[in-house]
């Protein structure tokens, strides 16, 4: 994306431009900026990117929930349910291993498949690795929708065994990321950033495309901060029952792209820019599922 400068006479236009492909030809899309650049150039270039990509994103994404409906219909019970724990396995891997988790994943199978606790390993990371499968399971059963309860009853599911004193309970007490200049809302805030958010939640969860939706309850949520530990992995549970309800495949953040997923997410942070977190993960999720679109 370029900004192009058109002269007309005396006075200069700027104008935003953007080129892709389609099928066979190179279309341009342009946006004009004004006779100056904003001082908000990189706002105005997010958003305008984002409006370019949403509607082919979303038609790619709707492509490989159909392809994956025909997938998963044609699967016997056993092997749909085999999918699902291999899924359940790698996301448990991930979603610890980003948090400081220590068990690879083939122990994290061991564990989860076969009952054996890896010799020399932190206690606390077997058990929060038993304890996420736990959760993953109840949020694939789970029917309703989001509230309060339910995310205090499944943090409690998650550190209930390693973090007694924090598990289930709102943090009482200030927050930071480490290597992160992420600012998180104050205790007293949290009650009602969390009650906005679920009246948001059920005011947009029909309007707008489950993908966004679930891209954007992982970024509201976390950005909330709510619980003293845990609040990424329950971000991500919050975002997989989102794209399960609507029966779209579940995704996985892997290890190995933590740097680029934390960069996307502490940008959009800290300049209040939703989409760049957004043009992210939908990036992601186009490239886990590319495989639905070449059949």
């Amino acid at each position: 994306m370029n900004i192009k400068r058109k002269k007309l006479g005396q006075k200069t236009y700027f104008y935003l431009e953007h080129s892709l492909r389609e099928q066979h030809k190179v279309l341009k899309k342009e946006l004009y900026l004004g006779t100056e650049i904003p001082t908000n150039i990189e706002e105005i270039r997010n958003n305008f990117m984002y409006e370019i990509m949403k509607e082919k994103y979303f038609n790619f994404f709707d492509a490989i929930r159909k392809t994956f409906a025909e997938e998963t219909r044609a699967m016997p019970p056993s092997a749909r349910e085999k999918y699902l724990n291999y899924f359940m396995i790698k996301f448990t891997y991930d979603t610890n291993r980003i948090e400081g988790s220590t068990i690879t994943l083939k122990e994290t199978a061991k564990i989860l498949e076969q009952g054996i606790a890896p010799v020399g390993k932190p206690l606390n990371d077997i058990k929060e690795t038993e304890a996420h499968r736990k959760v993953f399971y109840t949020m694939i059963n789970y029917k309703k929708g989001l509230s309060l309860p339910m995310m205090l009853y499944w943090h409690r599911l998650l550190l209930g065994e390693t973090q007694g004193d924090i598990a289930g309970k709102i943090r009482t007490h200030q927050v930071k990321v480490a290597g992160s200049k992420a600012e998180f809302p104050f205790p007293a805030e949290i009650e009602t950033l969390l009650r906005e958010f679920l009246q948001w939640y059920n005011t947009i969860k029909k309007k707008i495309h489950p993908v966004e939706l679930a891209a954007l309850v992982q970024l509201k949520f976390v950005s909330i901060h709510p619980f003293s530990d845990g609040n990424g992995r329950m971000s991500r549970l919050l975002m997989n029952f989102v794209l399960h309800q609507h029966s779209f495949p579940m995704l996985n953040i892997k290890y190995t792209n933590r740097d680029s997923y934390y960069n996307a997410l502490e940008r959009a942070q800290i300049t209040k820019q939703d989409k760049i977190f957004l043009l992210h993960l939908f990036r992601r999720y186009l490239k886990e599922y590319q495989k639905y679109l070449s059949r």
